[in-house]
């Protein structure tokens, strides 16, 4: 790897490349082995010559947000890991509509809470998202019955050679947790949302509502990757594990969250092999009472 390194200090900063690095500083649950190159791309320059380089090598390449929606397994990732690091904010007005660039790399959070500040409204139901844009996109991302479909007019995107794409709001093929990015090699770059002016006091007081509730609800207070299974047609999932007696169910420090039933929390030492066979005791268990078959929601990547 030290030939492909020395290729990439060429053109990216020393301190954004990194060698063995643990997934488990860049993941919310806290697990996942090392990954062989991490990169930090700061510009669309620095994407497009890591993806020069690792089609040159044939070197795998994975996409990183904010790794708030992601179990990296214990035998990490081969290839290089980049980290998308673009960032924009960018707002432009047409009559009663306000439109916000933003760049793939920009948190949900600090966003919204820029927003706030400029008086738009139309993203609190994401504000306490823990995520990236660009993951907040791929995934279609949401809470309060609303997603990032009602709001994304455009994106701009790259593929695995180096380029460019844009497309509208219809052709991002947007579903429940998933879009044309979930499963293609594309990369998003920066998305274009459709908001509208608002009061500011009442942005923040709805922000700060939905933030109250988070707390309320979830177990904000250990490391987790958020939701992990997918909300049934007709039933909620939580409620379902909830009813099969699995709340505190736990494999080594990996517990089902005593709060919140959907969620899978690392109580200090959990390793993503104790996560991994919890949820497959979980989907067992549903099963076996209930007779009902659920899906994760959380991504699982890295070397079996």
């Amino acid at each position: 790897m030290s030939d492909i390194i020395d290729l990439l200090k060429k053109k990216i900063d020393t301190n954004d490349i990194l060698e063995n690095e643990p997934m488990y500083k860049h993941t919310s649950i806290k697990v996942g082995g090392n990954a062989d190159i991490f990169i930090r791309a700061h510009s669309i320059d620095d994407l497009r010559y890591i993806l020069e380089i690792a089609n040159a090598k044939k070197i795998n390449v994975f996409i990183l947000g904010n790794g708030s929606n992601l179990i990296v397994r214990d035998k990490g990732i081969r290839g290089i890991v980049v980290k998308i690091e673009i960032k924009k904010f960018n707002i432009t007005k047409e009559n009663e509509e306000v439109y916000v660039t933003l760049g793939a790399g920009n948190k949900i959070i600090e966003v919204a809470s820029k927003l706030a500040v400029e008086g738009i409204s139309g993203l609190e139901f994401a504000s306490g998202i823990p995520g990236t844009i660009g993951g907040f996109v791929r995934m279609n991302a949401g809470a309060y019955g609303k997603e990032a479909k009602d709001v994304v007019v455009e994106t701009t995107y790259m593929d695995y050679n180096g380029n460019i794409y844009k497309i509208p709001g219809d052709e991002h093929k947007f579903k429940y947790r998933d879009s044309i990015f979930h499963n293609n090699r594309y990369i998003i770059l920066e998305t274009k949302l459709r908001l509208q002016y608002g009061n500011i006091e009442e942005i923040k007081r709805v922000q700060e509502e939905y933030l109250k509730q988070r707390k309320e609800k979830q177990p904000l207070n250990f490391p987790s990757a958020g939701s992990i299974f997918k909300r049934g047609e007709n039933f909620i999932t939580a409620k379902i594990i909830d009813e099969c007696g699995l709340k505190n169910c736990n494999i080594g420090d990996a517990y089902v969250s005593d709060k919140h039933a959907g969620f899978i929390i690392n109580k200090g030492k959990a390793r993503a092999t104790d996560i991994l066979e919890l949820i497959e005791y979980i989907k067992n268990e549903v099963y076996k009472e209930k007779n009902i078959e659920i899906d994760t929601e959380v991504e699982i990547v890295g070397e079996e």
